[in-house]
């Protein structure tokens, strides 16, 4: 993951998120989404990532091209294995009332990168079918800012992920400094929330993400967005 971003220019990019999954004790699917959002954000916050850092260039180039992200499953020895490929690990634990079914949420992300090649510790993960169960509402308390899932989408728990890491990052990138910095304080934690048809079409919000359509969805759909607290 490596490769030199003046390279490979006509080769799709993207960021590869992988998630951990237990068989026996799989992560809520809110937790996953919510892991999923504060790994994309801690990536480009990251010093690494900033100019004049390692990441910088390909997390550029990336940004400049179309923010795609990818998400695959792990566990075991090959969640082990991608640990050694440069990114950000995030996990997020389940409620304590959930806990005995259901294990922390872990997902790691990786500094984009062309599809092709990928290293053999992601190209041997799968993509398709990634799917948590939809275990009760989110946890988090109080965040500095909250994604909305749009209802009656319909997608697996990895095209989940995968919005709400849009969702977030483009929040990210559109609040002021001020909130941004009180997010960092916050380590950056998002909330997940499903709202219902009425709730979603009262009102607006500062950042929605657009998926093109091109894998689940049936052409261009609205499926999240984001919104923040402007002051502590």
């Amino acid at each position: 993951m490596n490769a030199e971003p003046s390279e490979n220019r006509d080769v799709p990019w993207a960021m590869q998120l992988v998630v951990y999954r237990d068989r026996a004790r799989p992560a809520r699917e809110v937790d996953v989404a919510e892991a999923a959002a504060r790994a994309v954000v801690m990536l480009l916050a990251d010093e690494r990532s900033a100019p004049g850092g390692p990441w910088h260039e390909a997390v550029q180039t990336w940004r400049d091209v179309q923010i795609r992200k990818l998400v695959r499953r792990a566990d075991g020895k090959r969640w082990d294995d991608v640990q050694a490929l440069p990114g950000v690990t995030v996990s997020q634990e389940a409620p304590s009332a959930a806990a005995d079914e259901h294990r922390t949420a872990a997902v790691r992300a990786f500094v984009p990168a062309p599809v092709q090649p990928l290293p053999k510790q992601l190209h041997k993960l799968q993509v398709s079918g990634t799917q948590f169960p939809a275990a009760g509402a989110s946890a988090t308390q109080y965040p500095v800012v909250t994604v909305e899932v749009a209802p009656g989408l319909e997608i697996s728990s990895g095209k989940l992920a995968a919005q709400c890491g849009h969702a977030a990052q483009l929040a990210w990138e559109a609040m002021p400094d001020a909130v941004r910095e009180r997010w960092r304080v916050d380590d950056y934690r998002v909330r997940v929330e499903f709202p219902a048809r009425e709730e979603w079409a009262a009102v607006r919000r500062p950042v929605t993400v657009t998926d093109a359509g091109l894998t689940e969805l049936d052409g261009p759909t609205d499926t999240t967005r984001a919104w923040w607290v402007e002051r502590a």
